[in-house]
């Protein structure tokens, strides 16, 4: 029964809850956006952003909203309204998922032999938060591009939260996805990896202790609790979020032993663990993904999010599970101290960044993370 009280209790810990979709009766289906996504669209644009809302983001807010300008152009926005104050108080993280946004639109232009203009923050970055100003401004034109590989991962692409055994990855096929990520990266950014020694029990560790300081952090814990979604009613009607359903977890709503309450309280005796149920996913990961760049503007964190969603879409195509285990790079006061930890443990002096940290290894197939489908990203 441990996989099911991790549904219940233990996959709603620090925004790490596994994704699990089915057709739900009563409400639009959320798995809807990854089956054949674009098909039939005559607008390459609508095309193209049929497959970048597929792309990987925090907490699956999906934060992107774009506006059509005349036939070839498209201005990209950040939703205000779906922001992470909590955890992500500057809006690192969402850039980087406006990143790897604008990479899955580039590889769907690609695919159809045309090229993507991106002119990233055309009204200037906005700073310390994101805010009303563009993100990009797009513009697709007839120059003939090079179809990318990486595009056919996309509807296979997931975020792989179960344990991924012992099984560790060859050095070289660590080597080979990184540099399949670091393609088209304006900025020198590096990925690097580590699958064994000192380093990896060290990130093992720090990956463990963010964790559970995320977890007991009222605000933070907070931010994930109120984005879970409860069983198929819920997914069905927000279709982003935190997704867990399944019969144990129906069950468990109906008795009340799952509600908003229940998963707030940290010292509720389920929720505890649930919570060292994660544990041994930190601890006994294979190895460990990280991409460095050599500050932290706003344009270099687009870079790492287009070369996180390469990294991942190129382990997908290796067969390699992957899923972003970050809570040391966060920036909230009280993650300072592991945030630190993490840029000397990664080696980022000075004004140095590390973006991404994630674990790798060889997980079981996992279901896609609800998506809101299309129109509800395109705005008048």
């Amino acid at each position: 029964m441990r996989s099911n009280r991790r549904e219940v209790m233990a996959l709603l810990m620090a925004g790490a809850a596994a994704p699990a979709l089915s057709s739900c009766t009563g409400g639009p289906d959320p798995a809807a956006a990854w089956r054949a996504p674009g098909a039939g669209e005559s607008d390459l644009r609508r095309f193209a952003l049929a497959h970048a809302i597929l792309a990987p983001n925090p907490h699956n807010r999906q934060p992107w909203l774009v506006e059509m300008v005349g036939d070839d152009e498209v201005r990209f926005f950040v939703d205000v309204e779906r922001l992470l104050p909590a955890t992500d108080p500057f809006d690192r993280q969402i850039t980087i998922g406006c990143g790897a946004f604008l990479e899955l639109f580039d590889l769907a232009v690609r695919q159809r032999g045309k090229t993507a203009e991106i002119a990233l923050f055309p009204d200037g970055e906005p700073q310390p938060r994101l805010d009303q100003r563009p993100i990009a401004h797009i513009r697709i034109t007839d120059a003939a591009a090079e179809r990318d590989p990486l595009f056919d991962q996309i509807v296979r692409r997931r975020t792989n939260r179960e344990p991924f055994g012992e099984r560790v990855p060859d050095a070289a096929l660590l080597a080979r996805i990184a540099a399949l990520g670091a393609i088209g990266a304006a900025q020198s950014l590096t990925i690097e990896s580590v699958q064994g020694g000192a380093l990896r029990d060290e990130l093992r560790r720090l990956a463990w202790d963010a964790f559970e300081r995320e977890f007991r952090t009222p605000a933070a814990h907070m931010e994930t609790v109120n984005l879970i979604r409860v069983g198929r009613k819920e997914i069905a009607e927000h279709r982003d979020g935190i997704a867990i359903e399944g019969g144990m977890v129906e069950f468990a709503k109906m008795l009340g032993m799952v509600n908003r309450s229940t998963l707030a309280d940290i010292d509720n005796s389920q929720t505890r663990d649930g919570l060292m149920e994660w544990r041994p996913l930190a601890l006994e990961a294979p190895a460990y993904v990280w991409i460095t760049t050599p500050d932290n503007t706003r344009a270099t964190q687009i870079a790492a999010g287009r070369a996180y969603a390469r990294l991942n879409l190129a382990a997908t195509a290796e067969g390699l599970a992957m899923h972003p285990w970050s809570q040391a790079l966060q920036e909230y006061p009280e993650m300072a101290a592991l945030h630190a930890q993490a840029e000397r443990l990664l080696d980022a002096p000075g004004e140095a960044r590390v973006q991404m940290l994630a674990r790798v290894g060889y997980g079981p197939e996992v279901k896609a993370a609800p998506r809101r489908g299309l129109d509800a990203h395109i705005r008048a």
